[in-house]
């Protein structure tokens, strides 16, 4: 029997009830679990750890980005698979089984992978400095099918103040798409609707069930379409989220000690890594801190302990890691914001720049309240845009108080946890859903490939 995995993100059981009558009577009737998450709590390193079954510090993907000590860059959201150490799933299963294929829709690290069939979001970034959505798939080829059949990824709701239920139907129906072409013996389907509300709203907003109804439709569709074809079909989420109400900007903490190096450009203040003592890069409620002037690493950790919003402090645990890694109480989260004037922050703070970021940046899902007429701002851009004027869509707040929701603890209470429904397997951790996922195909009494 083949099996397709329907990644639910941010899925926990405070959620599952009433407004997600699909996934509930999937649970009550194939069973449902939670689990402690991964460590950090985060999509690429949860993703790696299901895929590779083994941990950060054998795979290598410590957070969502890192500081690149080679070249003394941060990289966020980078989509090579090769970043990813140690034999994936569809290797595994496709080495007993020569016939096997995997379909990876949407997962991280999806480009250059061995996986059969591959869809990820990717950009077109032309030389007059101009930014075009698309996607990228393998085989190459099958990028402009789908794209005929479907029509183009809706990637304005994919991430952005824009991120709505558009891009996980469009995921859920590529899926389709794909079985119904090329039948993969594993199907990986990721679908991110509920990350973009509960970190926007919190998961205590009334605006919650709303969207809780609006996946549950998706899940529900598709999990009815794979159980016609008698595939069988796991949920799992990565995380779930929690409310917080505490931003916490440790590098603003070390500005005032003296420890980053600012350099001015074109009048605006940028973050120069390479050329300070110590900072952090944050992701959520982790924060990587790296320190290049080792005299001043005791004092560093005692700021950081003695910190409010910071819960604990944890060693390096892989060399892309950070000296130390910072973790926040259960109702805060980390920044990146470096500067203590708003009029000299670098120009992509108040942009979507998910890679020139030295941290994740949840203010994206979020049009500046400060903007009295925000659609003829946009307007405009989109105009100037089409006659290929160049300038900025300088939307995004720099207020980190609208933030209401957060994840990357691996200590959260049960409730919040992710959870794994349609196998009385248990589960401990992320990386036991790979063994559960081998199991399957070992169990299921037909070869992987049919």
């Amino acid at each position: 029997m083949r099996l397709a995995v329907i990644n639910i993100v941010a899925l926990s059981r405070s959620l599952i009830g009433e407004h997600t009558p699909g996934i509930s009577a999937f649970a009550e009737c194939h069973g449902i679990q939670s689990h402690k998450p991964s460590f950090p709590a985060l999509t690429t390193t949860a993703q790696s750890s299901i895929l590779t079954g083994t941990p950060p510090e054998n795979h290598g993907i410590v957070a969502n980005g890192w500081y690149d000590r080679e070249t003394a860059e941060p990289r966020f959201w980078k989509q090579s698979n090769h970043i990813v150490h140690g034999e994936k799933i569809w290797d595994t299963l496709r080495a007993k089984d020569p016939s096997f294929t995997c379909a990876k829709l949407f997962w991280w690290y999806n480009m250059y992978s061995t996986a059969d069939f591959t869809i990820t979001p990717r950009p077109l970034y032309p030389a007059d400095g101009s930014k075009h959505f698309d996607i990228h798939t393998q085989p190459m080829s099958m990028r402009e099918e789908i794209k005929s059949d479907l029509g183009p990824f809706p990637f304005r709701n994919f991430w952005g103040p824009a991120s709505d239920i558009p891009s996980s139907e469009w995921i859920a129906a590529s899926a389709k798409w794909v079985e119904e072409k090329h039948q993969p013996s594993l199907s990986l389907v990721y679908l991110p609707h509920l990350d973009y509300c509960l970190q926007k709203d919190g998961p205590d907003s009334p605006e919650i069930p709303t969207q809780l109804r609006a996946i549950d439709r998706v899940v529900s569709d598709l999990i009815s379409f794979y159980e016609q074809k008698n595939i069988r079909v796991l949920l799992l989420s990565e995380y779930g989220i929690t409310p917080v109400d505490t931003p916490v900007h440790i590098n603003r903490l070390f500005r005032k000690k003296g420890w980053l190096s600012i350099k001015n450009e074109l009048g605006r203040e940028t973050l120069d890594c390479g050329g300070s003592k110590a900072f952090a890069i944050a992701d959520h409620q982790i924060a990587h801190i790296y320190i290049n002037d080792p005299s001043i690493k005791d004092e560093v950790r005692a700021l950081l302990e003695n910190t409010a919003g910071i819960e604990e402090i944890r060693p390096r645990n892989h060399h892309r890691s950070g000296d130390f890694i910072a973790i926040a109480t259960q109702n805060s989260w980390f920044t990146y914001y470096f500067w203590e004037n708003d009029m000299l922050a670098p120009d992509y703070a108040r942009t979507i720049d998910i890679h020139r970021k030295p941290g994740y940046d949840p203010c994206e899902l979020f049009i500046d309240p400060s903007i009295k007429f925000p659609k003829l701002k946009i307007a405009s851009f989109l105009l100037r845009k089409k006659l290929r004027i160049r300038s900025l869509l300088d939307v995004i707040p720099m207020d980190a108080t609208l933030v209401k929701g957060s994840h990357g603890r691996d200590n959260v209470p049960d409730s919040f946890q992710p959870v794994l429904i349609g196998t009385t397997e248990s589960a401990g951790s992320s990386q036991e859903i790979h063994r559960i996922i081998l199991d399957h195909f070992s169990d299921s009494g037909t070869p992987p490939g049919k």
